[in-house]
């Protein structure tokens, strides 16, 4: 049950891989220069409406209430919230790093350039791997596989987190399993739980929140460094569908511009 907490989700600032136009997925880029940029914005927003001065967000928590922060493990989610946490003016109970909260794995397709990939495969197929719930990229070969599997990132972390390929579908699995595990205890005790992720991982929290069907997941696009708030009826659903962005005007516009592209 979701009810007396308070979940907020923010996507991690630019990559180097995002300004690059690449398939990121688990290649573990850091944030660009407009990427640390938008995390200092977020935690701007956040301390804004984290603050009983600022009438319009009465209705978060007082700002004694702690704040309980996870991220993934890959380092553009980690660096925004290193920053979020540095200049968070809230108390900070925890900061838990958790690969369920990854980004979908883009398999054959991870670093190569999303234009040409689209130049090779068509608009149509493109779209399906990038966007659809239940299609998977190309899988790994050997080599790949074996090159990712080699690093300090995934040495460190169990063979689940480092699969060939994902279908958004797979992510939907993992993170459901982390809001359970993680994320609805903390809320039922009245905490606010703040959650720094990817466009993927972060698609599937919002469809597991929002029970969305596929149409609706495929059309959803969040952009990085616009915090998103959800709180929850009695009934552990959330109050208002789809959350509230702290800068909504902004985020809006981010989100159609990420559409124009093709999507988070």
């Amino acid at each position: 049950m979701r009810t007396p907490g308070v979940l907020i989700v923010l996507r991690h600032g630019e990559s180097t891989a995002n300004a690059a136009g690449l398939f990121t997925g688990v290649l573990d880029a850091p944030l660009s220069e407009q990427g640390i940029r938008e995390a200092n914005g977020a935690t701007a927003l956040l301390n804004a409406a984290l603050s009983l001065d600022v009438p319009q967000i009465d209705a978060l928590p007082h700002p004694a209430v702690p704040v309980t922060l996870f991220t993934s493990t890959l380092a553009r989610a980690r660096q925004t919230a290193t920053i979020v946490a540095a200049g968070l003016a809230r108390p900070l109970e925890a900061l838990v790093s958790d690969w369920r909260l990854n980004e979908r794995n883009y398999g054959a397709l991870t670093g190569r350039s999303k234009d040409d990939v689209r130049a090779e495969f068509g608009e149509a197929q493109f779209l399906a791997w990038r966007r659809s719930v239940a299609e998977a990229p190309p899988a790994m070969d050997d080599r790949l596989f074996d090159e990712f599997a080699a690093t300090a990132l995934f040495r460190a972390l169990p063979p689940a987190a480092l699969t060939r390929t994902e279908a958004l579908s797979d992510v939907i699995r993992r993170v459901d399993a982390f809001l359970a595990e993680c994320v609805d205890p903390l809320l039922a005790r009245g905490r606010t739980v703040l959650v720094i992720a990817h466009g993927n991982s972060l698609r599937a929290l919002c469809a597991v929140l929002d029970d969305l069907d596929a149409a609706q997941i495929r059309d959803l696009n969040l952009p990085t460094g616009q915090p998103l708030v959800y709180r929850f009826d009695s009934g552990g659903h959330p109050t208002m569908p789809g959350g509230r962005y702290l800068d909504s005007v902004t985020a809006l516009a981010a989100a159609i511009t990420l559409a124009n592209e093709g999507g988070t």
